[in-house]
């Protein structure tokens, strides 16, 4: 085992948008691998064809590429284990349910649905397993010729696996340390369905991992219970030497109150819940994404890593290099890692903060361009280099920074009463005959000139610079005046001031 190449899968079943608590999942597999100098294979888990939801399959590829989380072989990777789409691996699955079949470790089952309901009305708590099995109409309590005839004739059946009760089931866990299940609780699980000619979940998760040659099954917590059955499979086909090493993540529960996270509690608070957005083909229903909200891939990489592991330090920026580096399965938290969509956010502003004012300005320029501003990428980097550290995401800067391209054609009511006195405008007019005079209209000849000027004359300094904020800006807000007005130059703050003293007397 020491030895083994590490190996690890995410599998998810193409039945609608990936859920981001799968993000992590996948975001620590590829961690984990990486550290190790190991392989992710990306395999799809689609053997319930009833839940199948067309373009899902092509949206979690389309999610991973945006994440920047490369996979090395699987469903459209390519690789010497495929088929990697399990619908596509039938002939394989039969192979195995008919060993265990043979092995005696395996039985089928004809109960129907109202079979089945109708013990369960009879027994309280009732389970299919070795304390009810020869109550039921399987291959157990029936001869092999009812059995052949039944499957000659066509009557759809399962095949459930034949747990031996009073065994103690230990399971290593990386995180949750050692494991121990009473086989008793368990019950035999359907590994196969002739209906559709699949097997469950169980086996071909079983199967696949084994063939693919897995190493460590890293997952979220919601599977654990599912652990043992898939250690006495293991065992079952002689596998054991071959086991792969477990880890089952601790779930994302909802920003407040109790649970875990769901898209409804994105709807509630405002925030995605899915990578991309999502169209649902199903229902029409359009639901948010991350990146469609604005935040930058590595910001939720970065978000998600420390959702449930911590490193021990009071580090909280990481590049996905750094992330490889001290990623520390054993250090994943237990418990549950409550979604702090708050602290995503955060994250998303220090992103914007870490890239350069080029970066930035080349997504800004777009949405420069799409409000009617035709402007160089130079002037929008002098715009971003003021501002970019006022919000959190790109799409935040036009309302914040419109003012730098279009004029004010209104101002603001509260600003007005606050700030524009009974002499502003004759004030404010002879500042636009000061700044007219100026030959050197940079920001430091303009704040020395302005400045002494209003020493000079006896004015308040902040009842001048509020009243020439409101005339360039129409609001009480922005960055240093200087800076503005030396970015707008000399004609379009002249024209602002005296649009303003027109406007508010």
């Amino acid at each position: 085992m020491a030895d083994r190449k590490v190996r690890v899968r995410f599998a998810p079943s193409p039945t609608g948008a990936l859920h981001i608590g799968g993000v992590r999942t996948a975001l620590y597999n590829y961690l984990f691998a990486r550290q190790h100098g190991g392989e992710m294979v990306f395999r799809i888990e689609d053997t319930d064809s009833s839940r199948f939801v067309p373009g899902a399959e092509e949206y979690i590829i389309e999610s991973f590429k945006w994440l920047g989380i490369n996979f090395d072989e699987g469903v459209s990777f390519g690789g010497s284990f495929g088929p990697y789409r399990q619908s596509e691996r039938r002939a394989i699955y039969k192979e195995y349910v008919d060993r265990l079949l043979a092995d005696g470790k395996a039985y089928i089952a004809f109960d129907t649905p109202v079979e089945l309901d109708a013990k369960r009305a009879e027994i309280k708590n009732f389970q299919y397993d070795a304390h009810t099995r020869m109550m039921m109409r399987n291959s157990l309590t029936l001869s092999k010729e009812e059995v052949d005839s039944l499957v000659a004739d066509g009557v759809q059946y399962v095949v459930r696996f034949k747990v031996e009760p009073g065994e103690d089931i230990h399971i290593h866990d990386m995180i949750r340390g050692e494991v121990v299940i009473k086989s008793d609780i368990l019950d035999d699980k359907v590994l196969y369905k002739s209906a559709d000619e699949l097997p469950t979940y169980h086996l071909a998760n079983i199967v696949d991992d084994h063939l693919m040659e897995i190493s460590h099954v890293i997952r979220g917590e919601e599977w654990l219970p599912s652990a043992p059955l898939h250690v006495l499979l293991y065992r079952a086909f002689g596998w054991a030497d071959t086991m792969p090493s477990f880890a089952h993540l601790p779930l994302l529960l909802k920003p407040d109150g109790k649970g875990k996270l769901s898209k409804r509690d994105g709807d509630r608070l405002g925030f995605p819940v899915f990578p991309l957005e999502w169209h649902d083909p199903k229902t029409g229903e359009v639901s948010s994404g991350f990146r469609e909200s604005g935040y930058f891939p590595e910001a939720v990489i970065n978000f998600l890593a420390l959702l449930g592991w911590n490193p021990g330090t009071e580090q909280e920026l990481f590049t996905i290099d750094e992330l490889v580096e001290q990623f520390d399965i054993a250090k994943c938290s237990k418990a549950g890692a409550r979604f702090d969509y708050k602290k995503g956010i955060w994250f998303n502003h220090e992103y914007i903060l870490r890239k350069s004012n080029e970066e930035i300005a080349s997504l800004f320029a777009p949405i420069v361009a799409g409000n009617g501003v035709d402007e160089t990428l130079e002037r929008v980097t002098q715009v971003v280099a003021m501002m970019k550290d006022r919000v959190d995401f790109v799409h935040d800067l036009w309302e914040l920074c419109s003012f730098f391209f279009i004029p004010p054609t209104e101002y603001d009511e509260k600003t007005v009463r606050k700030r524009w006195k009974d002499n502003s405008a004759v004030v404010m007019g002879e500042l636009a005959d000061l700044l007219g005079s100026l030959d050197d209209f940079s920001i430091e000849n303009q704040e020395a000139k302005v400045f002494a000027w209003v020493e000079e004359k006896g004015y308040k300094l902040g009842d001048v610079m509020n009243a020439f904020r409101l005339a360039l800006v129409g609001i009480g807000k922005g960055p240093g005046m200087f800076d503005i007005s030396a970015f707008l130059g000399k004609d379009e703050t002249l024209r602002r001031l005296h649009a303003a003293i027109d406007v508010l007397k």
